[in-house]
């Protein structure tokens, strides 16, 4: 969601001389005495074989209608607790039954599975079977040669360091194949519908910093046409207090107005409870042609982005992290505009190329973007009454510096012939400043940098 408004192989060592409804049901089957027991009045007349039947049908009514404590978060994220809702067996196995269908059509037949250290399961799927090509426009067709990279762009295509946790087993995914990490059934309960699961809740995007319960601290150029963007994304595992928020550190490609016809094009890492399950650090993209309404989702949950690579997998676990006064790990992400057919690719590390979203995706951004926005974003549930403790970037403010407080470095841009130069004019942009905060710099090794983040609640940010 937006506010106004390298380099090895995947990670990097750095030196600096150099939503929705919680749907995990909780039954408690409770016999009911208002309904299990008569006056004795009755008891003393009814024959003793009556009354065993009266017990049986009594104790089969109750079995089929137990009374449940569902825990489930409101179209604003809060959670909320609804008590003696009647469990419908009947619609209980139509949901699941349509959730088995569409695991069945997103989950695509794998040639190979890998089981990954932290509990993904990756399955190595022909790349002509991935979920793109279910489009209708897409389908039939195969993914395309790699294109031009912008110039100035240094690229090291023979690097093998370990950069996501389901590698660590020594497995990959065969040439001709793409690693998808599998959803699961619980990964779609943690949402409110199949409809809303992988996809962003629409928030007001709007151009001043009154955000709702989505909070930023980003720097932003506009005011001329872009044609893609890059950085070195510094890597943490900041703490989610909420299941229902997340912390993500992302670029933007933005165009359109702000309204329903709003264009993005969004990567970098993002630690989500109610996507993944989990408090990792994930490597993550999404797209939008409409402002978060009815188009887009992240990564692969949905027909839109054709990924061509076999060795990335979009939505897994990044690994190694940085540590507060210890080693510090970037992740490269570039994503520009293919002069020679439109589409926009993705490439991750140095010159590792992810895949890339069809022009068609998009209205706006079929011939460029308005703005190019770096930087982080957390949401605020404010679900026990105050601002959430949930951490942006490293969780340190941007005054503590390397090793301390998270960063993005070598911010540039693509220009109009597919050049890649500095940011000129740079705007930062602190909706929050007692909760987050953003310090802007440049110089002769990280270009433009910055760094930004934050505790969240604190004694400045009540």
């Amino acid at each position: 969601m937006l506010c106004f408004h390298g380099q090895n192989f995947g990670i990097n060592h750095v030196v600096y001389h150099s939503r929705s409804q919680h749907q995990y049901i909780q039954t408690q089957t409770t016999q009911r005495h208002s309904r299990n027991m008569a006056s004795s009045t009755i008891f003393h007349k009814t024959p003793p074989i009556i009354f065993i039947f009266v017990a049986i049908l009594l104790l089969l009514v109750s079995s089929l209608s137990p009374v449940l404590s569902l825990s489930t978060v409101s179209d604003s994220g809060h959670r909320r607790l609804l008590v003696n809702q009647t469990f419908r067996p009947h619609q209980e196995l139509h949901r699941l039954k349509r959730i088995r269908g569409y695991l069945r059509k997103i989950n695509k037949p794998a040639v190979k599975t890998i089981q990954s250290p932290d509990g993904d399961v990756i399955d190595c799927v022909l790349s002509h079977l991935q979920p793109a090509f279910d489009h209708p426009q897409l389908k039939g067709q195969k993914p395309l040669e790699p294109p031009d990279r912008p110039k100035g762009h240094d690229s090291i295509d023979a690097v093998t360091e370990s950069f996501q946790r389901w590698t660590d087993s020594g497995e990959s995914c065969p040439e001709g194949t793409i690693p998808i990490r599998r959803t699961t059934e619980k990964d779609i309960l943690r949402a409110s519908s199949i409809r809303r699961f992988g996809r962003k809740l629409r928030r007001g995007v709007k151009h001043d910093t009154m955000s709702s319960d989505h909070e930023h601290a980003v720097a932003f150029v506009n005011g001329d046409q872009y044609f893609g963007a890059k950085a070195s994304i510094n890597v943490w595992t900041p703490s989610v207090t909420d299941q229902y928020e997340f912390s993500l550190s992302q670029l933007w490609v933005i165009s359109g107005s702000f309204g329903n016809d709003l264009n993005t094009i969004e990567a970098g890492w993002q630690v989500s409870p109610a996507l993944y399950g989990d408090k990792y650090p994930r490597f993550f993209t999404y797209w939008t042609n409409d402002a978060y309404q009815a188009t887009g989702c992240y990564n692969l949950l949905c027909s839109g982005f054709v990924q061509t690579n076999n060795k990335i997998s979009i939505g897994a676990a990044i690994s190694p992290r940085s540590s507060y006064n210890g080693r510090q790990f970037d992740i490269g992400v570039m994503v520009w505009k293919d002069p020679k057919h439109g589409h926009w690719w993705l490439e991750f590390g140095s010159g590792l190329l992810v895949g890339y979203w069809p022009s068609f995706l998009f209205s706006h951004l079929r011939s460029h973007a308005s703005m190019i926005q770096f930087g982080g974003e957390i949401v605020n549930t404010r679900s026990m009454g105050f601002h959430t403790s949930t951490q942006m970037g490293s969780g340190h403010f941007a005054d503590e510096g390397f090793r301390k407080a998270s960063y993005f470095r070598n911010l540039q841009v693509v220009d109009w012939d597919n050049s890649l130069i500095p940011l000129s004019n740079l705007h930062l942009l602190a909706d929050h400043p007692n909760c987050y905060d953003i310090k802007a710099g440049r110089n002769n090794v990280w270009g433009n940098y910055f760094y930004y983040g934050g505790p969240g609640r604190n004694v400045r940010c009540p």
